[in-house]
């Protein structure tokens, strides 16, 4: 017979605690007291208790009392997320540089760095050593403003498992790496993960940093299900729903960039033919279009060539980027019908072909999906589009502090 594990004050204590934060971090506006404790289910007697430790620890902060008048005809005061205590550290090392930033829990870029290089077969000792460097400043300067870093994250453009393996980065060039022999690693021990599934996170409202009015994504709410693919040299993807990302049975899934549109079309580094990253990743846009080659194709003037040429309607170009939308739409169809989501977020390079764009894929697909009449899909561009992968992997940091706060307040 199965032994049941009893549940003390503490561990109910702790569990109601995160219930308070994720629900003042997923509103849009600021709660009273009386607007947690019915939003909760908590009584109004703990949620006195409770709010008290929270202000106590620098959680939340009070404002100004409303003018909104309670059944005792006073004033309400509103609680949200205070500033300048509770930081996450995000960290990434991606195919055109490396780099880290610290996240408040009120949403506020605290600090970041950013190198960018061509890393493809660079050294990873090297990598992981100048990434400690960079990352070290920012750590002071936590500490020198009274911040607690509660946890990081690791972002990379790969396969990475559970127990800190990175099975393989073919972009980077990097297979079967022991991320726990490195000392950066060692001393900050982040939850690594991949760079698109950390990516997407960053684009839930309230995940782990105060969802405001106005800002995010407002099209989406916290609960709500999409599909995010980003677009890089390589193509990454994610299934989100439910507020949290579905990483498959050995943290997997998603690699839609690896999903084929033509079992005889390009060899892919994978060792596939035909995979979308061989249509729609920048480097092979660049080359169907006949402007580089090689290393070069990868470069930063190279996909500006490219949006320059597309924009005059130079034929290559557009052909380039026509193939590459098509075998994009393919893809996202087929994982639609597969996950039944509500909406797609195009990350990435892609982006910068213009507003538009998410229309007319939009249009497109919902052509083309088999639920199309009942529940039509909606194609979103990032609310989050500068480093989402960094602020994703700070936001898994401080996920660490909002599943457990008890672990982290001073006794």
């Amino acid at each position: 017979m199965v032994t049941l594990r009893s549940i003390n004050q503490d561990d109910l204590r702790n569990h109601n605690l995160s219930v308070i934060i994720n629900t003042i971090l997923r509103s849009p506006s600021a709660l009273s007291r009386a607007d947690l404790a019915k939003t909760t289910g908590l009584t109004k007697a703990t949620m006195s208790l409770l709010s008290a430790l929270l202000l106590k620890n620098k959680v939340i902060g009070e404002g100004e009392p409303g003018t909104t008048q309670t059944s005792y005809g006073r004033p309400s005061t509103p609680l949200s997320i205070a500033h300048g205590r509770w930081a996450g550290m995000g960290l990434q090392i991606n195919t055109d540089g490396y780099g880290c930033l610290a996240l408040d829990l009120d949403g506020t870029l605290i600090d970041s760095a950013w190198i960018d290089d061509d890393m493809r077969e660079a050294d990873p000792e090297k990598v992981f050593a100048s990434l400690d460097a960079l990352a070290k400043p920012i750590e002071g300067r936590l500490r020198e403003d009274n911040y607690k870093l509660v946890g990081s994250g690791l972002a990379l453009p790969g396969l990475v498992t559970g127990d800190m393996q990175l099975l393989m980065a073919r972009n980077l060039g990097w297979e079967r790496i022991d991320l726990s022999g490195f000392a950066l690693v060692r001393r900050l021990n982040p939850v690594a993960g991949n760079e698109a599934r950390l990516a997407a996170l960053a684009q839930i409202p309230g995940f782990a940093t105060q969802r405001t009015a106005g800002g995010g994504n407002d099209l989406l709410s916290p609960t709500d299900s999409f599909l995010y693919i980003s677009t890089d040299i390589g193509i990454g993807g994610a299934v989100v729903r439910g507020g949290t990302v579905e990483v498959g049975d050995h943290g997997f899934a998603g690699e839609l960039g690896h999903a084929s549109v033509d079992l005889n079309g390009p060899t892919c580094r994978c060792g596939r033919r035909g995979c979308l990253e061989t249509y729609a990743g920048r480097r092979a846009l660049v080359e169907a279009a006949g402007i580089a080659s090689g290393a070069e194709a990868v470069s930063t003037w190279a996909i500006n060539e490219l949006y320059r040429r597309w924009q005059q309607g130079d034929d290559k170009a557009v052909e380039a980027i026509d193939r590459g939308l098509d075998a994009m739409i393919s893809v996202i169809v087929t994982a639609i019908n597969i996950v039944d989501v509500d909406a797609v977020i195009l990350g990435g390079f892609w982006p910068n072909l213009g507003r538009d764009l998410a229309q007319r894929l939009q249009e497109r697909i919902n052509r083309l999906t088999l639920g199309r009449n009942a529940a039509p899909v909606r194609v979103l561009m990032p609310s989050l589009s500068a480093y989402p992968a960094l602020r994703g992997a700070a936001s898994v940091g401080l996920r660490k502090f909002i599943d457990n706060p008890l672990g982290f307040f001073d006794n």
